[in-house]
């Protein structure tokens, strides 16, 4: 793909997904677009074995942008990182289609591993701002991490996870990421225990005070 075409291609990704932008010139402006064009052609120059000219690249995108992509990773089209500061984007990363990033958001290892050691996000995968996938492992096409989480093992496809460590707490909710970008209405299992146990804890009370009435009465 051309320069031309890359170009009118992040623009249309970014337009279509941050409503804050009113105009093409405006998204010149955007790290996503900035430091996915140098991703681009640091990539290129790492499957070459050009590896000190790639990272020479993609380390000035980090400066100019605060979104640190490293040019072995491998990223697929659509992907979309709102604002963006402090994302990083480990070597062996794979990242397939229409994948969207929030602010503070880490693809990396645990320091265990060789070979591949980052994760793979699948097609259509949401990760809220400041969470860390972590190993290398797959998130499935259509999930979604929620803000903070720390997610440390497999994600099936169609999966919302939240806390810390992550874990499941909704699947088979089919949705593409774009549709549905909202990091604030996510399930809270925590929360939803602490509700029914209160509830269980106000009948309890009730049926109390509705024993102590019966055993007045039979006192006197």
């Amino acid at each position: 793909m051309g320069i031309i075409s890359r170009i009118k291609k992040e623009t249309a990704i970014i337009r279509e997904r941050d409503p804050a932008i009113h105009s093409n010139m405006e998204v010149f402006l955007y790290p996503s677009f900035r430091v996915m064009l140098h991703y681009r052609l640091a990539h290129k120059l790492y499957l070459k074995k050009h590896y000190f000219l790639a990272r020479y690249i993609s380390q000035r995108a980090v400066r100019k942008t605060g979104i640190e992509i490293h040019p072995g990773a491998t990223i697929g089209e659509g992907l979309f990182i709102d604002h963006g500061n402090g994302v990083v984007i480990g070597e062996t990363t794979i990242i397939g289609n229409n994948v969207t990033l929030y602010q503070g958001v880490t693809l990396g290892g645990t320091g265990k591993e060789h070979g591949k050691r980052h994760p793979t996000l699948e097609d259509n995968v949401m990760v809220s701002s400041g969470a860390r996938v972590l190993g290398s492992f797959t998130v499935g096409e259509n999930s979604k991490i929620g803000a903070g989480s720390v997610v440390l093992k497999e994600v099936p496809p169609n999966c919302t996870v939240v806390g810390v460590p992550g874990r499941i707490v909704k699947r088979d909710n089919v949705a593409i990421p774009r549709d549905t970008l909202d990091q604030v209405h996510l399930p809270d299992p925590v929360m939803d225990d602490i509700n029914r146990l209160s509830q269980e804890n106000k009948q309890l009370k009730e049926r109390l005070d509705e024993l102590e009435k019966c055993i007045t009465n039979i006192s006197h």
